[in-house]
């Protein structure tokens, strides 16, 4: 990002307020959202991927450490102390996305990537039409489950940007309540593995730039929070059809995305 001009710093820091205001917002798409438009701005999937992984990483320890003194507190106060992250459920997802993470991050199989992404953004398009209208393609699917947690586990470890296919499934056996810092956990988990893989091959994590790109995606994190309250107050059919609209949204970007390539 040292070439760039001064309108592209403007344009990357506005990206990254995005990216933290959706990510705690909804718990998912802080990479799904953002990345597209980054690399609108500059082509650089290697510069911003490991800005975008930091920051997971930062924002889903602050989450996790937050949801611990929250728990600890009401058991002191003697008040319902239900964490608000769903363990049980966060190692089954886990066990099932570490094999294919680990053949995405080093790259063992080598798939057609534009062919890879409109396959996955037509299926998370299925699935977003589904909490937007009230309707469920799979929800007693145990293997249908299982195969997008294993395509979004893979995803993840070739471009952070799994999220949709796994918010999909674990929307569906999270409650609402603990959806969004169980996601924070499951995301804390992949993306360590993810930046060690970085490390391992020596590629620049740009700290500089997080110096001024953190506390941008700061700036949205708080903001987002304040959405989720919001979120979490209204109705169960208000909030999932946000979720849905959000994961439309992720999916044609996409897609035509895609299709603009091919072109």
């Amino acid at each position: 990002m040292e070439y760039f001009h001064w309108y592209q710093y403007v344009l990357v820091f506005l990206i990254f307020v995005w990216s933290g205001f959706v990510r705690s917002g909804l718990g998912f798409g802080g990479a799904a959202l953002s990345l597209p438009f980054l690399l609108l701005v500059n082509n650089q999937p290697l510069v911003y991927l490991p800005i975008i992984a930091i920051q997971l990483l930062f924002f889903s320890s602050l989450t996790m450490i937050s949801s611990h003194r929250r728990t600890r507190q009401q058991l002191a106060n003697s008040q319902n102390s239900n964490s608000t992250i769903d363990w049980r459920y966060l190692k089954y997802a886990i066990a099932i996305m570490i094999v294919p993470k680990l053949v995405g991050v080093f790259g063992l199989v080598v798939l057609p990537n534009d062919l890879m992404s409109a396959v996955i953004f037509v299926i998370v398009g299925f699935y977003a039409c589904s909490y937007l209208f009230g309707f469920s393609f799979s929800n007693n699917s145990r293997w249908g489950g299982i195969v997008l947690l294993i395509l979004g586990g893979y995803m993840s470890g070739t471009s952070l940007i799994g999220a949709p296919l796994i918010i999909a499934v674990v929307a569906n056996q999270v409650s609402r309540e603990q959806l969004r810092d169980t996601l924070f956990a499951i995301w804390f988990i992949l993306v360590s593995i993810k930046l060690s893989a970085f490390l391992y091959f020596n590629i620049d994590l740009q700290l500089w730039h997080q110096l001024w790109l953190l506390p941008a995606a700061g700036i949205g994190h708080y903001l987002g929070l304040k959405v989720h309250e919001y979120l979490l107050k209204s109705s169960s059919r208000r909030f999932y059809r946000v979720m849905g609209g959000v994961l439309l949204f992720v999916s044609l970007t996409g897609f035509f995305r895609n299709l603009w390539e091919w072109v």
